[in-house]
């Protein structure tokens, strides 16, 4: 059984993922595309949108020293989510990417709406959510799709709304999986003692309705959790994990808003940070994101946002 991304040891000539993240007064002179969530999981959707748009400059934020973002109230996850947007702007990124569920839904619309155009109203901020909710409902026959989330994102509703916009005849089915993101951070994700809990969120998503034929993986922890929810789940069940969606996504945006796309800096480099130890970040970040990296710390309380 794979055990999530494999670690990579290629290193790359340009924006090698080992090189040390430039200092802030450096990153200054990029306009990198931003890439925030609150720990390890956007990694995964990183590593797709580098794959699928490698020439542009990026920076990850991972706000480990608070995480996870999951359990927290609306307005907290607003706050903290707000607070690193501030940050990315800093550092030059005309466009941030939430690749965080939790954030995405709790965070992204009043930030969008109230915040965007006090601070800059020339630079955009996007999710994960709505890329993925124009195009699921492409995916199911039975239109009968199964969500598997963190307590924040079910408890939000996001993906129920969003979809019902785009797919009103789809029926959506939630399912928490408080314990996944745990396994993932502490990696038991490929352990025996993982199985326990994988088969009892999946039993109990498949108990509201026998006819679902797709299940979303919407928390950026799960694709680490594949093989364990692959081998708990009816192989006539498609499984989705967002990363490809939200690349995808993101090209698309770029094609159709020039305006962004002409402000990015096309260094291919690649810069990780995080608000706890990088010694940690950077032990645990390869399983995320396949391949070795090296972070720096960022402290957002001495920051003046």
């Amino acid at each position: 059984m794979s055990k999530g991304f494999p670690p990579g040891k290629q290193i790359f000539e340009r924006g090698c993922c080992l090189q040390q993240p430039l200092l802030f007064l450096h990153m200054s002179r990029l306009t990198p595309i931003g890439i925030f969530d609150s720990g390890y999981g956007g990694l995964t959707v990183m590593r797709e949108i580098v794959n699928k748009l490698p020439r542009y400059d990026y920076i990850y934020l991972g706000d480990n020293a608070r995480a996870p973002y999951g359990s927290r109230s609306f307005e907290t996850v607003y706050r903290y989510t707000l607070q690193c947007v501030k940050w990315f702007f800093e550092q030059g990124c005309p466009l941030v990417v939430l690749a965080c569920n939790t954030a995405s839904a709790k965070a992204l619309r009043t930030i969008q709406q109230n915040d965007l155009a006090k601070i800059d109203p020339k630079k955009r901020v996007l999710g994960v959510i709505r890329p993925t909710t124009e195009v699921i409902g492409n995916y199911s026959d039975s239109k009968n799709i199964g969500i598997l989330a963190t307590s924040g994102t079910v408890s939000s509703n996001s993906y129920v709304i969003e979809i019902e916009k785009f797919f009103p005849e789809v029926k959506v089915f939630q399912q928490a999986c408080p314990m996944w993101v745990p396994l993932v951070e502490n990696e038991e994700y490929d352990t025996h003692g993982a199985d326990f809990f994988v088969k009892k969120y999946i039993s109990q998503l498949l108990d509201q309705s026998p006819v679902i034929d797709t299940i979303l993986l919407a928390c950026t922890h799960y694709p680490l959790l594949h093989d364990k929810i692959r081998d708990y789940t009816p192989a006539d069940i498609k499984i989705l994990s967002q990363g490809e969606i939200v690349a995808n996504g993101l090209a698309d945006y770029l094609q159709r808003h020039s305006e962004i796309e002409r402000k990015l800096s096309l260094g291919a480099g690649h810069h990780f940070y995080t608000t706890d130890s990088i010694e940690d970040f950077d032990r645990h970040a390869a399983n995320f994101y396949g391949a070795e990296i090296r972070s720096a710390h960022v402290d957002l309380e001495a920051q003046k946002l």
